[in-house]
């Protein structure tokens, strides 16, 4: 694949702040890329960039050969979706996707083509004629949608687009933008919080934070092989366990490390095994395919500290564990992630 996209040392600031620091990303031709962050990482700084709706302070933006940091939206062919639906309230569906193709002066039987064919893909036909009052929030998005597609863009560009519909709506949604991408082969940066959506939709992460990036990679890669325990604690749940405190001694971990473990890599058990530590069952919730297991672990020398362990619901209900019930734990090394000490023992203490 050939480079569509290049950031290179690209920093933002905003009245002394920083938004950006130093940002360099690679963005291939076809890929769709996810944006992941918390509220103020940069996330949406780093796509009003790459848009052309600002520039930054330092640094240069490219596509393919060509640097298009100084040029206006209008000459970089991107596709837009945001948060907010941003429909023209007074006209209908199909003139709000018809909209960008009349002002570039295109003829009246070519815009119905290409806008037919894409009320087809969004599937919503019928709904041609009406107001976006008169449309779901679901239906409104998937209109803005087929209009960010109207004018046939080299990039789409997605600024938070499903946070404002229902979960039901939404993994819909999801799924219709992947179809909707995969078919038409069109590179797609999405700027989402939302740790399912860039898990389920993106080829590839990129995790932000603070102004800049932490890592990038494929949603496996990033669940399974975090670089630093800020995107091991973003991205999924996992327990946290301060090999400096002695409640750990018995699992023989390394001192002055953080070991970290996926609850669903957790072994929980009625029965002592090599390796195990023992605690008390403080709360079992039930989250639909599984039940999450919290247990309290208590040691002379230290304060208590909470472990996770999700079981399937099946082997859930089998084991039938109860509140105030006395398990022993056991934490495969082999499953294990390993970082420096720099989380304090109250990310042992915090629930997800």
């Amino acid at each position: 694949m050939s480079v569509s996209l290049k950031i290179e040392n690209v920093s933002k600031v905003y009245n002394k702040n920083i938004a950006l620091n130093n940002v360099n990303l690679e963005i291939q031709a076809g890929e769709f890329v996810c944006l992941l962050g918390p509220s103020g990482c940069g996330k949406s700084t780093l796509l009003r960039l790459i848009a052309g709706l600002d520039k930054p302070t330092r640094g240069k933006i490219y596509i393919g050969e060509r640097d298009v940091t100084d040029l206006p939206p209008s000459r970089r062919n991107f596709g837009i979706m945001f948060q907010s639906y941003a429909l023209f309230p007074n006209l209908s569906a199909y003139e709000n996707v018809a909209y960008g193709l009349r002002n570039r002066k295109i003829k009246n039987r070519d815009i119905e083509a290409r806008v037919d064919r894409l009320f087809d893909m969004i599937k919503l036909s019928n709904a041609k004629k009406r107001l976006p009052s008169q449309l779901s929030g679901g239906e409104q998005q998937r209109v803005a949608l087929a209009r960010a597609l109207a004018t046939e863009p080299d990039f789409l560009l997605l600024d938070e687009p499903l946070s404002a519909l229902d979960a039901k709506v939404r993994i819909t949604l999801r799924k219709e933008i992947c179809r909707i991408q995969r078919e038409l082969n069109l590179t797609t940066i999405m700027v989402t919080h939302d740790q399912d959506e860039a898990l389920t939709m993106a080829d590839r992460i990129i995790v932000m934070n603070k102004a800049v990036v932490m890592q990038s990679g494929t949603p496996q890669q990033i669940y399974d092989s975090p670089g630093s325990s800020f995107v091991a604690d973003f991205i999924g749940s996992i327990n946290f366990l301060d090999t400096s405190l002695p409640v750990w001694d018995s699992l023989g971990f390394p001192k002055g490390k953080i070991i970290a473990i996926r609850p669903e890599k957790v072994k929980i058990s009625r029965e002592r095994g090599t390796g195990s530590v023992h605690g008390t069952i403080e709360d079992i919730e039930f989250r639909g395919f599984y039940d999450r297991i919290t247990v309290k672990i208590s040691h002379v020398l230290c304060d208590y500290v909470f472990v996770y362990a999700d079981l399937p619901i099946s082997t859930a209900r089998g084991q039938n564990f109860q509140e105030g019930e006395g398990v022993y734990l056991s934490i495969p090394r082999d499953e294990t992630l390993q970082f420096e000490s720099e989380t304090t023992n109250m990310a042992e203490r915090k629930k997800k």
